[in-house]
């Protein structure tokens, strides 16, 4: 018998090479992917977001948390697809143009993986056009910006203009974070939701979301 505490352990300490371990011991076995996902990797995502939420957790253990849950989900995702599991929802994730900064972006990235989101990463520099590219062909229904620079934030404002020039902007959420931004920045922009941390994008995507 196996047992899958393992695999939620794994992800909550970072251990990629037992996270990838225990799946594939899990799969041979023939227990749902789903339930992989669902009551192992996910609850323990959300405890590495509340131990970094309570200092607990600093940046390095959540980038170890969030290897260990990719690459655990590298075995997962093609099994769920072919089973025409859907994801929650569809995140179009990038730094904003201008702005060559990503550890903050990964680390949304890997929570928002976690939280059972599709993510889209557009990687960093991300101009609008390539946001808005992402919602009509990708069909993204969350677009999530991140900008680490005073400088790069208008570009945040200039996406979401972008996305309502297209036509596109009534059918996605906007998210937006990262260190110089403010819920009142967010407000101002015409964003739909905002978080100032990784770990917060999680409930912010589920109430933007809902």
């Amino acid at each position: 018998m196996i047992d899958l505490k393992k695999l939620h352990d794994a992800v909550l300490t970072g251990d990629a090479k037992g996270a990838k371990a225990t799946t594939e011991q899990a799969l041979a076995a023939g227990i749902e992917p789903l339930k992989l996902v669902q009551d192992y990797m996910m609850p323990a995502m959300a405890e590495v977001g509340r131990r970094f939420e309570s200092n607990d957790y600093f940046v390095p253990e959540l980038l170890l948390s969030a290897r260990a849950m990719k690459t655990a989900l590298e075995l997962i995702r093609p099994l769920l697809v072919a089973s025409g599991v859907q994801p929650v929802g569809r995140v179009a994730l990038g730094t904003v143009k201008g702005d060559l900064h990503d550890i903050g972006k990964n680390l949304v990235g890997a929570m928002l993986e976690g939280g059972g989101y599709e993510v889209i990463d557009l990687g960093v520099n991300v101009p609008p056009e390539q946001f808005v590219a992402a919602v009509k062909e990708k069909h993204a229904n969350i677009v999530a910006m991140s900008a680490l620079l005073t400088t790069t934030m208008p570009a945040m404002r200039t996406t979401i203009e972008a996305l309502q020039q297209a036509g596109v902007r009534q059918q996605v959420k906007v998210l937006v974070g990262g260190a110089p931004i403010s819920q009142k920045y967010a407000d101002e922009i015409g964003a739909d939701g905002y978080s100032e941390s990784a770990a917060g994008a999680v409930a912010a995507a589920k109430r933007v979301m809902a």
